[in-house]
């Protein structure tokens, strides 16, 4: 039946791609996966910084700056997306560098 979901023993991992429109979005995608590793990249950096007691000013001004660009970046992708999974993509992006940016601003960060 077209639509189903075939449960054969095939053992095949499913084709996880963001052009799920079928025409490729190099571009698009290459903003994405930048959205989405800076953003949890400055995420991490947030949530070190706001356990590790003593970290530097360093750190606080790299979060910020990254979650600044992931937001940035995020949102001007997320304008442009073709694709759903693009667009899940992003938002995840975009929500961590918000977090990381916040963490970032509130230990210091572009205030010196």
């Amino acid at each position: 039946m077209a639509g189903t979901i075939r449960t054969g023993g095939h053992g095949h991992l499913p084709h996880i791609s963001l052009n799920s429109d079928g025409r490729p979005h190099r571009a698009i995608n290459a903003l994405t996966i930048f959205t989405l590793a800076v953003g949890l990249a400055s995420f991490v950096t947030g949530i070190v910084i706001r356990n590790t007691p003593g970290t530097g000013l360093g750190w606080a001004i790299t979060a910020a700056a990254s979650g600044l660009a992931a937001m940035l970046v995020g949102l001007y992708t997320q304008m442009i997306s073709a694709t759903r999974e693009q667009r899940v993509l992003i938002v995840t992006g975009i929500i961590a560098g918000f977090v990381g940016l916040a963490l970032g601003l509130a230990h210091g960060g572009f205030s010196g």
